[in-house]
């Protein structure tokens, strides 16, 4: 998307480069790694119950096996209904991006690249997150649904994987914003030749 068609379509672009004044996209990853990262840490409690429940009793705290399992799912669903929102967001503001094209990532990337793998590392992640919900969802109410453990190892497994994938790929991400200046403020100020100092004032 060029500043012609943001112009036709009657949208101004801030000093970000974007029509609003803060970056959906971070917040909303943020939202999504929170919600997928509590679903798998919750699954992973309720699986291990048993070595944990002496811990729970001498603490004091009364709890439920099931109450972890519930927590894990609903997060589940969140996290997979954000992603799409987050994905979306993060393509609107790729097309708006403008970034510094004479540097180069710490990976050695330079901006094309890093934009091509964030792109579309992020609509394979939506798909994998997808793929987890649905098939945590027929743990839950097909497969294991009279198990005391409601999760499959194999399903932890791959949630512990993810964990280290959306790592590298929130890595990829900051490095869009931190080294190539995109949508950052500051960044863009003094990309065009204006101080930021000087707005402050």
């Amino acid at each position: 998307m060029n500043l012609q068609l943001m112009n036709q379509l009657g949208l101004r672009l801030d000093a970000n480069g974007l029509p609003y004044e803060i970056p959906i996209h971070p917040q909303l990853v943020h939202l999504t790694l929170g919600l997928f990262i509590i679903a798998i840490f919750f699954d992973i409690a309720g699986a291990l119950f048993p070595i944990e429940r002496p811990i729970f009793k001498f603490l004091g705290l009364t709890t439920i096996r099931s109450s972890f399992f519930d927590v894990g799912w609903y997060n589940l669903v969140g996290a997979a209904i954000v992603t799409f929102f987050t994905v979306a967001a993060g393509f609107f503001e790729l097309l708006l991006a403008n970034p510094l094209v004479d540097k180069k990532s710490d990976w050695g990337l330079n901006a094309s690249w890093t934009m091509l793998l964030h792109g579309l590392g992020g609509i394979l992640l939506l798909g994998v997150i997808v793929a987890m919900t649905v098939w945590r969802g027929l743990q839950r109410y097909h497969w294991r649904k009279d198990a005391s453990r409601q999760v499959q190892w194999s399903y932890l497994l791959i949630g512990i994987v993810m964990l280290g994938i959306l790592y590298l790929h929130g890595t990829l991400g900051a490095q869009l914003g931190e080294e190539f200046g995109i949508h950052v403020t500051a960044a863009q100020l003094l990309h065009d030749g204006t101080n930021p100092n000087l707005l402050l004032k």
